[in-house]
């Protein structure tokens, strides 16, 4: 296994980080709100390139602060960020010689938020990853842009001026990257992917790729947005989700997700086998919204008492039943039971390995586990509560230790 692929799949949490012009706009233009993600508001409110670009001179987020965000992703226990170093708009948040639209060249700002991540990542400890838009870019002529015909553009042109030179300043410039999130293969073809992987692979042979690449040839896949696999998946995988219904900031989307629901997401994503790469969108003035920084906190919160359920671990067999109160994670010599619902006790059938001693994660607790033999001849488990019952905790994790080793859960060699 290659040392990319072995961080992240410990990892298993990331931040993913929309941010650019958009963020000016937050979901509205000339008084009309558009209907859609915030980040493609250019797009589908056919903003003309000129009028967008001068978004540019509005750009002054004088709040931006690269340490304390990476210092949230780092206490909510996350492992890696993921930058939009370019969105489809076309404006870089980075330094640029290929193409002067960008943060610290075409804004009053001046400054490079991509080199302040790395810095802070570096302090705390978090890998850094960006995001490019390979295909897609709006802002020059030979970019793609989804339903718009293509007939007239030179879209070799737009490889050689912009993509490729960004992409090698991106893994030149900025130390040792984890991972470049492409996004939007669109018309590529499976040589101009081919040629896109190679440039990454000899700039930095173990910065991962991610599934949108295009044409098979990430290094993971990568799933629909805020699609989680039904169950558990034999490779590896990422979930990238929202907090809210967008991506970018938008300041009339309040559709906020619980604490409860993104939880049990993030559970549900590593029971099968995945990564959960959780957004946030920071305003204009480079501020996360407080929704999300408390959102995260609670999930920080769960992740201290309980990260050995998560980091590192991988999915079990599929259990034949359908339980609706949990999931499944697992290491070698032990199982991990997460309950989210206020049941009297927890009661599994057909448990092929023998148990060992059972406590809850969070504290160490001892619980009686008691097993036995069905009349139908099932191996069954009944985990008792402490005297009180379960505790109030969204996600009440039981780990077993195993006797018997389990079966183990192969990913796809790729």
């Amino acid at each position: 296994m290659s040392e990319g692929k072995r961080w992240w799949r410990e990892a298993k949490f990331g931040l993913f980080i929309h941010w650019g012009l958009y963020a000016l706009l937050a979901g509205e233009y000339n008084g009309i709100r558009t209907d859609n993600i915030a980040e493609w508001i250019m797009h589908d409110l056919r903003i003309p390139r000129e009028e967008y670009e001068k978004l540019a001179k509005d750009f002054h987020p004088s709040h931006f602060d690269a340490d304390k965000i990476v210092r949230m992703a780092r206490d909510a226990g996350m492992k890696y960020v993921v930058f939009t170093a370019k969105h489809h708009e076309g404006f870089a948040m980075f330094r640029s010689e290929a193409d002067r639209f960008n943060a610290a060249e075409a804004t009053p700002w001046g400054r490079d938020p991509a080199r302040e991540l790395r810095e802070a990542c570096d302090r705390y400890g978090l890998k850094l990853c960006f995001y490019y838009s390979q295909a897609q870019d709006w802002h020059h002529p030979d970019g793609i842009e989804e339903n718009v015909p293509d007939e007239g553009k030179d879209f070799r042109k737009y490889l050689d001026e912009k993509c490729i030179p960004q992409v090698t300043e991106l893994l030149t410039n900025y130390g040792e990257i984890g991972l470049i999130w492409f996004d939007t293969p669109m018309s590529m073809t499976r040589e101009q992917s081919e040629e896109l992987r190679a440039l990454v692979k000899r700039l930095q042979p173990d910065c991962l790729i991610s599934g949108r690449i295009g044409n098979g040839l990430g290094d993971y896949m990568t799933t629909g947005d805020n699609f989680i696999p039904l169950l558990a998946y034999p490779g590896d995988f990422e979930v990238p989700a929202t907090l809210n219904d967008t991506w970018g900031f938008n300041r009339l989307d309040h559709r906020w997700k619980s604490p409860e629901k993104l939880l049990r997401n993030l559970v549900k994503v590593i029971s099968r086998g995945g990564n959960f790469l959780l957004n946030v969108g920071p305003d204009a003035e480079g501020v996360v919204p407080e929704e999300s920084v408390k959102v995260l906190s609670v999930l920080g919160d769960f992740l201290k008492k309980n990260g050995e359920s998560i980091y590192g671990t991988q999915p079990v067999p599929t259990y034949p039943y359908d339980i609706d109160w949990g999931y499944f994670t697992s290491r070698p010599g032990k199982i991990y039971i997460h309950v989210f619902e206020d049941l009297p006790d927890v009661y599994l059938l057909n448990m092929a390995n023998k148990p060992g001693r059972a406590t809850l994660l969070a504290d160490g607790r001892a619980l009686e586990l008691r097993e036995r033999v069905t009349c139908e001849g099932d191996h069954s488990w009944r985990i008792l509560w402490p005297e009180g019952g379960k505790p109030r905790e969204i996600d009440t994790v039981i780990c077993v230790e195993i006797q018997e080793p389990q079966v183990e859960f192969e990913p796809i060699k790729r």
